[in-house]
């Protein structure tokens, strides 16, 4: 996968997720970069050293540099995490990093990177305040809980470590607040175990003992993540990949040569909780949507700083044996919809136009892209903003989300009591209509106001919100609401 550059550096490009609670993005994919990155190896794995090492690594890539603190102490920090966001906070406070610079294992990153390994029980978590439970978004195949048949639509009502001590979602988060819900799931590391009050699909109650597993994620489910779905006596592509990975890269060839040997040219592209990754894959995602684009068809480019312009690069639609010619893409998102995934829907829009919109809601806004620097000895990798990301039509300035880049998106729901890619799904329902024919009856951008407006006479009623515990793991940091 990466090349080491340095015995302590590896540079890779990422375009990763959202986090929360202080947390941060990640992802990565392999690109040589030159010159050799300061500074020079040192096999020191202090505390000072690191901190020096991570200052070093700001001032040489940092993409804003001029948003960077001047006279931080690290000696007044306790970590080198809380001392990167003192560096970084005044791009912070300016909307550019969203704590998308931090410090992360290189193994579990490399891992998940690789083959989506992970460990958990296999399930993206939300939290609906209105009913005061968590719900399953999704669950993974070979994984813990659905093993114990814990799907999308299950919700939780309690936790506990055994039978006798489970407490109430309600009662969790009127001490704790949301984080203590993660805090009661425990540690992401095999063996955890926690017992589980949980109201399936069809109204029973039931407590369930589930085990934390290492496990790998599928990016395409093989049980909804791509097939062609038959409506009004029409046919559709759906694909659903939940992250960008390597492993994906197989996956969404079989897709989109499915469609082509079909005569597929209407697709739902569902992103809704994909939170970004590999670079590499976002193009190999552009190249098959790109059979009737010229090969100087710009469909991405990546910007560094003036000084290390000559690392920029442009990325024109590679002709794929799979690839379809679209006549017109629904893009599915939400908030959990980031950095590769946006850097997909925003270099489609140059060429689709109105033929192309984005359903569901707002797109988080990272229009920006992570580096890897490594100090190996330490097993402690540096992902630093360094580059942004544009399309043909030099657009990327999305950092509010992309919803107001699409004159025709249409507002959804996230119906979790339907399986993903179902045609009755709200979501894949108001896409369906589109690539029909059909016009948005909400705008996101309209929705929004509507929103805000409701909240201003407290009669908003809140989305469900993808849990995210204050210090994620790799896997977390890719995937918003993993567990």
């Amino acid at each position: 996968m990466r090349r080491g550059i340095a015995s302590l550096a590896v540079l890779s490009f990422l375009l990763a997720s959202c986090g929360g609670g202080g947390s941060s993005s990640g992802g990565g994919g392999p690109v040589t970069v030159t010159p050799t990155p300061t500074p020079a190896p040192t096999a020191s794995c202090g505390l000072s050293a690191r901190q020096t090492f991570a200052k070093a690594v700001i001032d040489e890539w940092y993409l804003f540099p001029s948003d960077v603190a001047s006279g931080v102490n690290p000696a007044s920090f306790a970590d080198v995490q809380t001392y990167i966001d003192a560096l970084v906070a005044p791009a912070r406070a300016l909307n550019k990093d969203r704590y998308f610079t931090y410090v992360t294992s290189i193994a579990e990153e490399e891992a998940f990177f690789t083959s989506g390994s992970s460990a958990g029980f296999g399930v993206r978590l939300a939290y609906d305040p209105t009913i005061q439970r968590v719900i399953i978004a999704e669950a993974y195949e070979n994984a813990p809980a659905l093993a114990a048949g814990i799907d999308r639509g299950t919700q939780i009502v309690g936790i506990g470590t055994n039978a006798s001590n489970i407490r109430a979602i309600s009662t969790i988060v009127a001490s704790e607040g949301t984080q203590g819900i993660t805090n009661a799931l425990g540690p992401s590391d095999p063996g955890v175990t926690r017992v589980l009050r949980i109201v399936d699909p069809g109204g029973g109650t039931r407590d369930v003992s589930v085990t934390k597993a290492d496990y790998d994620l599928d990016p395409i489910s093989d049980r909804y993540g791509a097939k062609v779905i038959s409506d009004g006596g029409h046919a559709y592509g759906y694909v659903n990949l939940r992250s960008f990975i390597s492993s994906a890269d197989p996956q969404l060839r079989a897709a989109f040569l499915n469609f082509r040997n079909q005569g597929v040219t209407d697709v739902i592209i569902d992103l809704r909780y994909n939170g970004g990754g590999l670079v590499s894959t976002a193009e190999l995602f552009g190249d098959l949507l790109g059979r009737n684009r010229a090969a100087s068809d710009l469909f991405s480019q990546t910007n560094f700083r003036s000084s290390k312009s000559a690392n920029n690069t442009r990325h024109t639609f590679t002709t794929q044996p799979e690839a379809i010619a679209p006549t017109r893409i629904a893009f599915i998102g939400t908030g959990s919809t980031a950095s590769a995934s946006e850097l997909v829907i925003n270099g489609m829009l140059p060429y689709l136009g109105t033929n192309m919109t984005l359903v569901g809601s707002n797109t988080y806004g990272k229009p920006v892209g992570q580096i890897a620097l490594d100090k190996s000895e330490c097993d402690e990798r540096m992902r630093v903003i360094a580059f942004a990301t544009g399309n043909a039509a030099s657009s990327g300035d999305y950092f509010n989300g992309l919803a107001s880049k699409i004159s025709n998106s249409c507002a959804a729901g996230d119906d979790l009591s339907l399986p993903l890619g179902d045609p009755r799904e709200a979501s894949v329902r108001t896409a369906i209509d589109f690539l029909a024919g059909g016009s948005c009856t909400t705008r996101i951008a309209d929705a929004s106001a509507g929103a805000a407006a409701q909240s201003r006479s407290l009669r908003v009623v809140a989305e469900p919100e993808m849990l995210v515990p204050e210090t994620p793991r790799a896997a977390q940091r890719e995937l918003p609401g993993l567990f």
